[in-house]
C-alpha cells in the first residue's frame, strides 16, 4: 500500500490499524535542538481522543503516546523520531455483522476492490483512528513553529445548517479558551450551545451530520510556497482533502469570492509599521502560491459520518442485495474531534515549507 508518507523534508510516515495492536509515526527530518514538550504533545491527543463526551464515540481510548527515538534530554536530536500510541479498547466483534457487507459511503467496496483483502475491523487502515499519528507528529511541528512566532488557530464554524458568526480573530489566546471551554469546539459560545444540542438529538435519532472547521495561520512569513506545483495553498489542500470525512476546501475569499468583480476582489498594498500589507485579504494570505504575509485562512468541510444507526440497504461480497445498520461506538458529528487534525497538518505543511524556505536564505 502506497501513501503512508506526507511531506519533503519535515517528512511523517504513520502506521497501524484501527484494531490493531498499535498506531504510530515516524516523523525524519525534524531539525536538532527543538524543545519536545511531551506534556504539550499528549495534550493535543487528549483533543482528539474518542470518549470526550455526549456528542462523540464512546470508544475508550488514553491515545498514551510512547516516544521511541529521536529525543535526548528533552530535545530532538536531528535522527528520525517514533512514537507508537498503543490500542486499548478494541472491539471487533462491533464488525463481525459487516465481514461480507459492503458499508454505504464508507471504503469497503474500494478497498476489497483494490487490494482484494481489507480489514473490516474499524476499517483498518482506512479508519480515522490513523490520525492519532498524525496528531502526535502535529504536535511536535507545532513546537516547531513556535520559534518563529507562528500561530494555529481552528474551531468549529458550522454544523449541518447552524453556522457561526464571524470571529474578531485579534487575540487567538482567547478564542482557544473560548473554544475548549465547550464540547462542540466552537469559539463562539452561543453558536456552541446551538451545536451541542442539534448533534446531540442527531444521535438520538441513529443519524448523523457534517460540518466546517475554519483555520487561521498567523506570522508566517513571506515567501513560504512555489509558483507552480507547489503552491502552498495547494500543499494545504492536499493536507486537508487526506484526513477522513473531507469532502471540500476553500482558502481566502473561497467560492464566494467567484461572484465579485476584480475591482472589489483585489487586495491592496500599503506600507504600515515598516512593512508591506493589504487593506483586505481575499488572497487569504497566499498570493501566487506564496505567501505574502498576511494572516493564512481556509475553511474544510466535512461530510455526515458514513455509519448510521439505521437500517440502509446494500450489497454483499457476492453482489447480494441486503441490508446493513451500523453498531457499536461512532460520532455523529466528527468536526469537534476534527479540529486538532486539522491544526496538527496545518503545522506539518507550515513547517515543511519553512525547511524549504531554508534551502533559498535563512528564514
Amino acid at each position: 500500500m502506497a501513501g503512508n508518507s506526507f511531506g519533503d523534508i519535515f517528512k511523517i510516515t504513520t502506521f497501524g490499524e484501527s484494531h490493531g495492536a498499535a498506531i504510530g509515526v515516524i516523523l525524519d527530518g525534524c531539525p536538532p535542538n527543538i524543545q519536545i514538550d511531551e506534556e504539550f504533545i499528549q495534550s493535543e491527543l487528549d483533543k482528539r481522543k474518542p470518549g470526550q463526551s455526549k456528542i462523540t464515540t464512546q470508544r475508550k481510548e488514553s491515545d498514551t503516546a510512547q516516544f521511541l527515538s529521536g529525543i535526548f534530554e528533552g530535545k530532538s536530536t536531528g535522527t528520525p523520531i517514533a512514537i507508537v500510541i498503543p490500542n486499548e479498547d478494541q472491539r471487533s466483534k462491533d464488525y463481525s455483522h459487516i465481514m461480507d457487507k459492503f458499508r454505504p459511503s464508507h471504503a469497503d467496496y474500494t478497498y476489497q476492490m483494490k487490494y482484494g483483502i481489507r480489514d473490516y475491523r474499524g476499517g483498518g487502515r482506512s479508519s480515522a483512528r490513523e490520525t492519532a499519528a498524525r496528531v502526535a507528529a502535529g504536535a511536535i511541528a507545532k513546537l516547531f513553529l513556535k520559534q518563529y512566532g507562528i500561530e494555529i488557530f481552528a474551531h468549529v464554524s458550522g454544523v449541518g445548517t447552524i453556522e457561526s458568526p464571524n470571529l474578531n480573530t485579534s487575540d487567538l489566546k482567547t478564542l482557544l479558551e473560548l473554544r475548549e471551554s465547550n464540547i462542540a469546539r466552537c469559539a463562539d459560545p452561543a453558536t456552541a450551545n446551538e451545536m451541542i444540542d442539534f448533534i446531540d438529538g442527531i444521535r438520538k435519532d441513529g443519524d448523523t451530520v457534517g460540518g466546517r472547521i475554519s483555520t487561521i495561520i498567523r506570522h508566517v512569513p513571506v515567501g513560504l510556497g512555489e509558483p507552480v506545483f507547489d503552491k502552498l495553498h495547494a500543499d494545504l489542500a492536499k493536507a486537508m482533502m487526506g484526513i477522513n470525512a473531507v469532502h471540500g476546501f476553500e482558502y481566502g475569499s473561497g467560492f464566494e469570492g467567484s461572484q465579485l468583480k476584480g475591482s472589489e476582489h483585489n487586495d491592496i498594498f500599503a506600507f504600515e509599521n515598516n512593512k508591506i500589507i493589504t487593506h483586505s485579504n481575499y488572497s487569504g494570505g497566499i498570493q501566487g502560491g506564496i505567501s505574502n504575509g498576511m494572516d493564512i485562512t481556509f475553511k474544510v468541510a466535512f461530510k455526515p459520518v458514513a455509519t448510521i444507526m439505521r437500517d440502509q440497504p446494500t450489497l454483499n461480497l457476492l453482489q447480494e442485495e441486503t441490508t446493513i445498520s451500523g453498531k457499536g461506538r461512532h460520532d455523529p458529528c466528527v468536526v469537534p474531534r476534527a479540529v486538532i487534525i486539522v491544526e496538527a497538518m496545518t503545522a506539518l505543511v507550515i513547517a515543511d515549507h519553512l525547511l524549504k524556505q531554508r534551502t533559498y536564505k535563512n528564514v
